[in-house]
């Protein structure tokens, strides 16, 4: 008896041991494509701005919690300002995701079910590829959050609760190490409240002071934010605050919210998660893990889907992105459940439908994500100039060879842009010489790095795309003497222009508008 039952124990670990091998392999494998997309792209419009404005090191940001911006800062002083190398930790952050990702799933289910939450991870295009690419504060956030669960799900599902205390210090690390990345990370303690408050059999943990520590721990983590938002008159909280706009009923956008998340995130991804997700807060807490997962998830899936009611605002999908993160190892479970052994017709036919289906998913997500890595390199004359379909990823590196080769860089100049959006793509291609100014009432970043008043008496190229003379002379013609146009400077994708680059040559700045800084008077001085 003793000898079978060993026997069985031995077949057991041999399984683990085979799928935590072939989760390492996938998390290689997927990296290394990860690597060759980041290598083969150029960056956006947000990652163009977050490395301009990283480039003055700062305890927090304007947008969002400062770590993508410090590991942007850092990257870029040790590795240089190319896509793959600003993009390389970012990559390299997303392979600690999955594998924190298949931990987590392996402690509340199984080792199977860590590696299909994995598989299933790889083939969301938000979170498996925006998320895990692209130089933005969602790639250090997801694995803080993951950790943090896994910390949790040690203080609520193991045995022995000698250790818990411990645990509950490292889930308010990395909670804090969350919040830090982006202000997502606070609805953590919304959702292990929820859990906890909910469950009779944790609800003991409130009269410790464990959970509180944890939260203190967590709030001295985030305390550069704090610090640099007090010395900022809160404008970060103040942003973010005011992004769903004035109040304004719409019954029908949270649908269309939901149906841009399913795109977002894929279909054959999203409406099982969805499912998953309802279905655990359906069974409550006496299906514990589940319903676990599900409150840490909560959240964010629930908040910005209400706040879309009443938003005048749009709502981005990829806001509760990190919610559904958490419903993955449900998904990794219902997936390896399907594929498990057993006798009998319907059972083969369900995990024939299901291998076929997963590799269908797969198929199409290396198809597109192929299409996308080569379209830069491909002579498709369709795709060419501003149909492009990649346009917000090309550089602005031919406006920089231009101002060599006409002789725009002569005089103490500086370039100002109308829009943030376009300052940071002119920002990156510049690598901050001539230095840019947003001259506009929505500077966002670059209204805090640099100081307009710094820059009176001198003269500027205005460049923006689509700017006549008649609006550069009406949003600007107060800031300076004269404005008179020069030539302006094309931006080539497939050798056709695909971005016209209006330029105005504007002398002596003076009487800066104070929305053009967002810096606390004290500091302008």
């Amino acid at each position: 008896m003793d000898h079978t039952l060993s026997d069985r124990t031995n077949l057991v670990s041999a399984a683990r041991l085979t799928a935590e091998r072939r989760t390492l392999l996938l998390i290689l494998a997927v990296v290394a494509l990860r690597f060759v997309f980041a290598a083969t792209t150029g960056l956006g419009v947000d990652e163009s701005y977050t490395v301009a404005t990283s480039r003055v090191l700062t305890l927090s940001t304007y947008d969002h919690p400062p770590l993508a911006w410090w590991i942007a800062h850092f990257t870029g002083k040790l590795l240089g300002e190319s896509p793959l190398a600003l993009r390389a930790p970012f990559v390299l952050l997303s392979g600690v995701t999955s594998w924190l990702l298949f931990v987590l799933t392996r402690r509340l289910f199984s080792a199977e079910a860590g590696f299909y939450a994995v598989f299933a991870l790889a083939l969301s295009p938000a979170l498996g590829l925006a998320d895990a690419v692209w130089i933005l504060p969602d790639a250090p956030l997801l694995p803080a959050m993951l950790a943090c669960a896994f910390y949790l799900s040690r203080v609520f599902f193991d045995d022995d609760r000698a250790h818990s205390p411990r645990y509950w210090l490292l889930a308010g690390l990395f909670a804090g190490l969350a919040m830090l990345s982006k202000y997502h990370g606070v609805l953590l303690f919304g959702g292990a409240g929820l859990f906890v408050l909910m469950s009779t059999r944790q609800r003991f943990w409130l009269a410790t002071p464990w959970p509180w520590l944890a939260g203190l721990v967590a709030l001295a983590v985030f305390s550069p934010v704090l610090i640099w938002n007090a010395q900022h008159h809160w404008v970060s909280f103040l942003f973010q605050g005011a992004r769903s706009g004035a109040p304004r009923l719409h019954l029908l956008a949270p649908l269309a919210l939901i149906g841009l998340q399913s795109l977002f995130l894929a279909p054959w991804i999203f409406f099982p998660l969805a499912a998953l997700f309802l279905r655990a807060l359906w069974r409550g807490p006496s299906h514990e893990r589940a319903f676990f997962l599900a409150c840490l998830g909560s959240f964010p899936i629930v908040l910005f889907t209400v706040v879309a009611f009443w938003s005048s605002h749009r709502v981005l999908p990829h806001w509760a992105a990190p919610g559904y993160l958490m419903i993955f190892p449900l998904l990794g479970r219902e997936i390896a459940a399907r594929l498990s052994r057993a006798d009998g017709a319907c059972q083969t036919k369900r995990q024939t439908n299901t291998r076929r289906a997963l590799a269908a998913a797969a198929g199409f997500t290396l198809i597109a994500a192929a299409a996308v890595a080569a379209l830069p390199r491909l002579p498709l004359p369709w795709f060419a100039g501003p149909r492009d379909p990649l346009i917000e990823t090309l550089g602005w590196d031919d406006f920089s060879h231009a101002l060599s080769a006409r002789g725009w860089r002569k005089g103490d100049i500086f370039i100002a842009a109308t829009r943030w959006l376009d300052a940071g793509k002119l920002d990156y291609a510049l690598h901050g010489d001539p230095p840019v100014l947003c001259l506009s009432d929505d500077p966002r970043g670059f209204g805090l790095i640099r100081n307009p008043r710094n820059f009176i008496g001198r003269d500027a190229l205005i460049v923006a795309p689509n700017l006549t003379l008649q609006q550069a002379r009406a949003r600007l013609g107060r800031h300076f003497d004269t404005i008179e146009p020069l030539a302006p400077v094309e931006i080539m994708a497939g050798g056709k222009a695909a971005i016209t680059l209006d330029v105005y040559r504007a002398t002596d700045f003076h009487d800066p508008a104070p929305e053009f800084s967002l810096r606390p008077a004290e500091l302008e001085k």
